[in-house]
C-alpha cells in the first residue's frame, strides 16, 4: 500500500482505506477462482494497481467522464481508476460470470458508486444502443493484438473520445500492423506513450487512439472473428 502513496500522495483517507482493502479481497477470492495469476498476487500493487493508475500520467479526466473497461478480468484498470478518480462513471465488462460476481463484491465491499460490472462479450454489447458510441474512453489491459482490441473497443467510444490500450514496451511492429484496422474502425492513433512501470524494470506503453468518425455498423463482427481474422 505504501507504494501507492509514493506516487499518489494526495489520496483521501477513504481512498487509502479502499486501496488497502484490495489485498485481502483479492487474496481471498484468488484462492477460489483465478482472478489474477496466483504467482503474482504478492505483486498486486506493483504489477496491477500501479499499472492501472499509470494512465493518470498521460490523461486528465473531467468530472463524470464515462469509461468502458473492456475485458476487465480482475477489475484492472477499472477498479483502481474508480478509487483514484471517484467522479468517473465506469462500466466493467467481462465474458466470465464468476469474475463479474467477484467484481460486484469488490464494488459493494468498497462502497463504490457509479461503477457497474456486467457479464457479456464485446461483440454483443457494442451492438446495443445503450453502449454503442456512448463512452468518453474505452480502456483495456486485455492480452490481444491491437487490431483485434481496436475492433472490440472503438465501437464503444463516442466521436471525439479515445480508446486507450495498455501494452508492453515493444509496440512498434504491432502498431504498424494495426494502422489500417484503426482507420477502418473510425480511429486514428493520436499518441504512443512509453514508460517504465513504476518501481519495476519493466517497460510499458499506452496507445491512445482518437475516435474521428462513427464506426460502420458491421463492426465488431460476430463472436470469434476479430481474434481469428484481425482486420488488416
Amino acid at each position: 500500500m505504501d507504494i501507492i502513496l509514493k506516487y499518489f500522495p494526495n489520496l483521501s483517507e477513504v481512498q487509502q482505506q479502499q486501496f488497502a482493502a484490495l489485498y485481502e479481497l483479492y487474496t481471498d477470492w484468488n484462492s477460489k477462482i483465478n482472478v489474477i495469476s496466483r504467482k503474482d498476487i504478492t505483486n498486486l500493487y506493483e504489477h496491477h494497481v500501479l499499472h492501472s493508475l499509470g494512465i493518470a500520467k498521460v490523461m486528465q479526466f473531467r468530472p463524470e467522464t464515462t469509461v468502458m473497461d473492456l475485458g476487465t478480468g480482475g477489475g484492472f484498470p477499472g477498479i483502481p481508476l474508480k478509487i483514484a478518480f471517484p467522479e468517473l462513471k465506469i462500466t466493467l465488462l467481462d465474458s466470465l460470470n464468476k469474475r463479474v460476481n467477484f467484481l460486484n463484491e469488490v464494488i459493494e465491499m468498497l462502497g463504490l458508486k457509479d461503477v457497474t460490472a456486467v457479464h457479456g462479450r464485446a461483440e454483443d454489447y457494442a451492438k446495443q444502443k445503450e453502449h454503442r458510441e456512448k463512452y468518453d474512453f474505452c480502456v483495456s489491459r486485455a492480452v490481444a493484438n491491437l487490431s483485434t482490441l481496436s475492433e472490440y473497443c472503438i465501437p464503444f467510444v463516442k466521436e471525439g473520445g479515445s480508446f486507450i490500450s495498455y501494452k508492453s514496451g515493444k509496440i512498434d511492429e504491432e502498431l504498424s500492423q494495426a494502422e489500417n484496422a484503426v482507420k477502418i474502425l473510425g480511429g486514428k492513433v493520436q499518441d504512443v506513450v512509453k514508460f517504465p512501470l513504476m518501481d519495476t524494470d519493466m517497460d510499458r506503453s499506452f496507445v491512445v487512439i482518437k475516435k474521428m468518425k462513427p464506426t460502420a455498423k458491421k463492426y465488431p463482427r460476430k463472436a470469434g472473428l476479430p481474434a481469428k481474422e484481425p482486420l488488416a
